[in-house]
């Protein structure tokens, strides 16, 4: 007879004398189970997971019971439960033994989270009980309460410790969860496995020394850092495990204050500056760490997983996230600022790569001292599209704007670090040698070396390489944060036409026009200012504020500062700031002279609340929404499982404004149109409305602000102009979708949308200066170009080719890595990507006898 037998017989033996204590126990223990199935089928049939806690029978009974007859009852579920399982290999919950474990299940579960006085003979039974159960794999998980258990341990024993006979135990248990090889429950697996240690670690080592923990999980990460902490002195060594547990408990969406004062007294005792070296290390590591894939191929099915970083690790890393909220210098800030983008690049059909460590970030860049974090955040807020993403980054900025005092615009003025740029440059001196970082053009930057006597440098010199090679890494990483800092300045710049937002004359010379970095791309833009209390617009030429006459102006320094909108001027003005721009070769960082103006239209003014402009396009519907999410809509890609809904609907707050402006959208369901996780490859478009922002009701287009809807007309039009079908020179030969040809032919060489006429405008001025002059010119909606073989007809929106005589359809894939030919070139504002299309094939279809890519020349041979 083996030990779990005679235990269960000492128990429960059921002897015919009447009334013995045993029977008594067994009877009542059997009655509250039934009770308890009772009560709960009368709420629910589903009986998973249910709350014993919530039914009367344990509130009003068992609850009130002594800590020996709970303990009992443990015991008696338990090895119901075990018998059960022993009969029921194939577990069904629909009947009512099944109904009977769940309940049995549910109770220890809960007994175990409540506070008993166990003493060790009981605490051995139960794990004996536990140590008998045949089916150790991951259903022990849920169908044991083991977690519970070792909770209920932990709370008894840590301070006490265990005796030997139970060490034995543990150690018994220990090696069964070991050999449970179940990824869902990874995390749960190896904590329960820490805990133990911690158990029998505190039960056998001396008070005063602590248990040597390291990261847990099986990934890079883990050989690498626990690396680096075997390599530290012992006395690092105890600190580092304490700071691992801690961290290795970073529970929840934000810290307690108990947590970061602990963690900083930890820290403390090591150093600050220890303690965020090796942090960081870990950060960059992390960082620059790929996601593994590995394909598995069952019969003619093959699927794929990606994996990034373990659970159990994700959480460490959550936990030393969260302590650097402590810090704000510059290199903490960084690395966390690429940590969290890093963590919210997507995996296929995952997601996130790891969610939780990017909103750690998030919370520790918003808790950070200073605003140098805040700048972080806003930076972000335009580079990570995820709409709960940009909503968490959203709600810190406004809280850390209401601790200032200020709005969330002012704050992200406030927020933008000047690098250590003055005018836009920034020296480092070395012994021999001055280095010159200077802004070029938005996301654009360059470094020139000088000798001391003024000489340029072609290169880098060699002493700087061999001798600085770690602060030339550091220039490097400070020139690759400038160019991303102009790149985000840029758009928060664009945004702001949104909004017509005003600033007083000493915030903007504070905030742009003499900060050492934003003024880069704010002496490009043209202003509204005051003069003698008259509206003037200006632009900041050599010191010297110029209007488009080219005569000086003097703001009034009490007035007010905001952006110039063509929309909101005559066209006589637009033409004069268009020539002025030229005139002076002035490249604007963002379309504003030459930005597309959408003014209410007949046909709109008749519809009265909704706009048909932008409807009837098919649209990739994954390029539509990243261009989406990049202009701060939000949008949720339409799926196959959404059995068909009517309409989706890309949708922008405009606060200022009090609007919704919302883009209806459907999904074009058509044979094995869906990728393989089940979204649909193209939707179609349809109205455009504006909507209050608190109640929805619907808003008549002619109430609406010329701004509002000038610039969300604009925003539709770029998604249709980048993300059209019609756009796709390989549509017609990839197949795409049958029923929409006639959509592709007739958007591919149509009428010219406003982004396009703007395109025509700027190649009109562009092409008489080209060495292809003379056999380029502009008709209609074309760029025609007369080769050596053919004359071809260049769409100047969709981008696509027409072939003369017959109008056959030529197709080239631009090449992306090719140089752009408008490189060197005047252009009046940056980031025509269409533009560069157009004349790529422009100078290849000019010397089209030239051309050896046999994929084009078949096509131009052929009659």
């Amino acid at each position: 007879m083996s030990i779990f037998d005679k235990i269960k017989d000492a128990l429960f033996k059921t002897a015919p004398a009447q009334n013995t204590p045993t029977a008594h126990k067994l009877s009542e223990f059997d009655q509250i189970v039934h009770n308890s199935r009772v009560e709960h089928a009368r709420k629910s049939s589903y009986f998973y997971g249910l709350k014993i806690n919530t039914l009367s029978v344990y509130t009003q009974e068992v609850a009130n019971w002594p800590d020996k007859k709970k303990i009992e009852f443990i015991i008696y579920c338990l090895n119901e439960n075990s018998e059960y399982n022993k009969k029921n290999a194939n577990y069904s919950s629909n009947d009512k033994a099944g109904h009977n474990k769940e309940v049995r299940l549910a109770y220890t579960a809960q007994l175990f989270k409540t506070k008993l006085a166990i003493d060790d003979h009981d605490m051995e039974r139960i794990l004996q009980v536990f140590a008998q159960n045949k089916t150790w794999n991951h259903s022990v998980f849920y169908q044991w309460p083991v977690i519970a258990l070792i909770n209920q341990l932990t709370r008894q024993y840590s301070k006490s410790g265990v005796s030997e006979q139970m060490i034995a135990l543990l150690n018994g248990f220990k090696l069964k969860i070991q050999q449970i090889d179940q990824v869902y429950w990874e995390k749960d697996r190896l904590k329960l496995i820490e805990k133990i240690d911690q158990l029998i670690f505190g039960s056998t080592a001396s008070p005063e020394t602590v248990k040597p923990t390291l990261f847990l999980g099986d990934d890079p990460f883990s050989a690498y850092a626990n690396q680096v902490i075997q390599a530290l002195p012992d006395a690092d060594k105890q600190l580092w495990y304490q700071l691992i547990t801690k961290a290795s408990k970073a529970t929840g969406s934000k810290p307690s204050n108990k947590y970061l004062l602990e963690s900083k007294e930890l820290f403390k005792q090591l150093g600050a500056d220890k303690f965020k070296t090796v942090v960081n290390g870990w950060f960059l590591f992390v960082i620059n760490l790929k996601e593994e894939t590995k394909v598995y191929t069952s019969g003619s099915y093959t699927y794929s997983t990606s994996t990034f970083l373990s659970a159990i690790n994700m959480e460490a890393i959550k936990g030393f996230a969260w302590m650097c909220a402590h810090f704000h210098d510059n290199s903490t800030l960084n690395n966390l600022a690429k940590l969290a983008e890093r963590c919210y690049k997507k995996m296929p059909g995952i997601g996130p790569a790891a969610a939780g460590i990017g909103n750690a970030c998030l919370y520790a860049l918003y808790k950070s001292k200073g605003l140098d974090g805040i700048g972080h955040l806003s930076r972000l807020k335009l580079r990570i599209k995820q709409t709960n993403t940009q909503q968490i980054i959203e709600k810190y900025m406004q809280q850390a704007a209401q601790e200032q005092g200020v709005s969330t615009h002012e704050i992200e003025d406030m927020a933008v670090d000047d690098l250590g740029f003055v005018n836009g440059t920034r020296e480092f001196q070395f012994e021999n040698f001055t280095c010159i970082l200077k802004i070029t053009g938005v996301g654009k930057s360059e470094l020139n070396w000088y000798k001391a006597d003024g000489v340029q440098q072609k290169a880098v010199p060699t002493a700087i390489k061999d001798k600085q090679a770690a602060r030339l890494t550091k220039i490097k990483g400070i020139q690759k944060q400038t160019d991303q800092t102009t790149s985000a300045q840029r758009d928060r710049i664009d945004r702001m036409f949104r909004i017509d937002r005003k600033l007083s004359f000493s915030a903007f010379n504070e905030f742009y026009l003499h900060h050492g970095l934003m003024c880069s791309l704010a002496r490009q833009v043209i202003w509204n200012v005051t003069q003698a209390g008259k509206p003037a617009s200006v632009i900041w030429i050599n010191g010297k504020w110029l209007n488009n006459n080219s005569e000086e102006i003097t703001p009034d320094e009490n007035g007010e500062v905001s952006l110039w909108h063509p929309a909101l001027v005559p066209l006589a003005e637009v033409q004069q700031w268009r020539q002025f721009l030229t005139q002076h070769q002035i490249q604007q960082p963002l379309k504003q002279a030459f930005r597309e103006v959408y003014l209410l239209t007949e046909a709109e003014i008749n519809t009265r609340i909704y706009s048909n402009r932008m409807a009837a396009h098919v649209l990739k519907q994954h390029q539509f929404n990243m261009l989406a999410k990049t202009r701060g809509w939000k949008y949720s890609l339409l799926g196959a499982y959404d059995n068909g809904i009517e309409n989706g609907m890309a949708e922008l707050l405009l606060p200022e404004h009090g609007l919704k402006v919302q883009y209806w959208i459907s999904e074009v369901n058509a044979e094995d149109a869906f990728n393989d996780t089940g979204i649909w490859n193209y939707v179609t478009t349809d109205q455009v409305r504006f909507v209050r922002a608190d109640s929805d009701n619907v808003v008549d287009l002619i109430d609406v602000p010329v701004l509002a809807l000038s610039e969300a007309l604009r925003d539709v039009d770029l998604f249709v102009g980048v993300a059209s079908v019609g756009n796709d020179p390989t549509w017609q030969d990839s197949g795409g979708v049958p029923a929409l040809n006639n959509y592709w032919a007739a958007y591919s060489f149509g009428d010219l949308s406003e982004l396009a006429k703007n395109r025509k405008e700027i190649l009109a001025g562009l092409v008489p200066r080209l060495k292809i002059s003379k056999v380029a010119q502009i008709q209609d909606k074309f760029l025609v170009v007369k080769g050596k073989l053919r004359t071809y007809k260049i769409h100047i929106g969709s981008t696509n080719i027409l072939m003369e005589p017959n109008d056959q359809y030529l197709c080239i894939v631009p090449d992306r890595g090719q140089k752009s030919p408008t490189e060197g070139l005047f252009i009046p504002f940056e980031g025509d990507a269409g533009l560069s299309v157009i004349l790529s094939k422009a100078f290849l279809l000019a010397d089209d006898d030239k051309i050896t890519d046999s994929t084009i020349t078949s096509q131009i041979t052929r009659k």
